[in-house]
């Protein structure tokens, strides 16, 4: 079942931007973005680095050797999710972490195919390429069908072109939550921010802008209990095309529920479960 659509929704050519993560070893944890992943790397410090395609940057890995592990109970990341664009492009990075790492799972979504892993701290990765739209099933609602199903890795590794790097396209193409209440979850992301539900399954939902399957998915499948804390995500991004949808959203938050703060190109929410959403304009 999906709600109806937010008619103060947002634009349809809203993106998902950056994602950050809190790290203890950022050295072993930058080369296995950029060898594993394939992201480049566009900056890096004693304290930070920056990867990303070009020069767009995708991930922020800030380094904190005292953050302690993720507590079982935390909310937090399920998984960031790289989007490439074409099936050779997911045969390459199946063929990196072939040899570099371990193959944590693959699915056909009907919508996509993808592939799992886990990088040296634990946090959860799906590398994966979308069908073209006019090839995704649609329910009579209009909402996206999401499945899993097998995925045959033969062809998929036999299409790569053994390239070390992701195409300059790729980019993140959603990130998946672990939360403590859907229905929280539902009342910031929908209500507050503007996304629609696209679709729902047991204890997850998945919304997004401009009817893709999702921008952000959450679930409470491990039945976290409390706040984002230790090492892991430590803030997303969601690009707006115009100022006018920064500007509704600053609007919904009429209650002091959620904590504000602005910054030079635009805001950060800290959102349920602590878990800080940056908006910013772009193209």
């Amino acid at each position: 079942m999906t709600t109806p659509p937010n008619t103060d929704g947002l634009p349809q050519e809203t993106r998902l931007g950056r994602t950050a993560l809190r790290v203890n070893d950022l050295e072993e944890m930058t080369g296995f973005y950029r060898d594993v992943v394939g992201l480049s790397v566009l900056r890096h410090s004693e304290t930070a680095t920056v990867l990303g395609v070009g020069d767009t940057p995708l991930l922020v890995l800030e380094g904190d050797e005292s953050a302690l592990e993720r507590h079982r109970s935390g909310a937090g990341l399920f998984h960031n999710a790289f989007r490439v664009p074409s099936r050779g492009a997911l045969g390459d990075a199946l063929t990196r972490i072939r040899d570099h790492w371990q193959l944590g799972g693959a699915s056909d979504h009907g919508v996509s195919e993808a592939l799992y892993l886990a990088d040296p701290e634990g946090n959860g990765i799906e590398i994966y390429r979308d069908f073209p739209r006019e090839e995704w099933s649609f329910a009579a609602d209009g909402s996206v069908r999401l499945g899993t199903y097998p995925l045959e890795l033969e062809p998929v590794e036999a299409a790569g072109a053994g390239n070390s790097d992701v195409p300059p396209e790729t980019d993140v193409g959603h990130v998946h939550l672990e939360v403590s209440s859907l229905e929280a979850f539902r009342d910031f992301y929908v209500d507050v921010v503007g996304f629609e539900v696209q679709t729902e399954v047991p204890a997850a939902v998945f919304v997004s802008a401009g009817g893709y399957h999702h921008h952000i998915g959450a679930n409470t499948w491990n039945h976290r209990s409390g706040p984002v804390d230790g090492r892991g995500l430590s803030w997303l991004e969601v690009v707006l095309p115009e100022p006018a949808a920064l500007d509704a959203i600053r609007r919904r938050i009429t209650d002091g529920q959620y904590t504000v703060t602005e910054m030079d190109d635009g805001i950060a929410i800290t959102g349920p479960d602590e878990i800080e959403v940056r908006f910013r304009i772009g193209t």
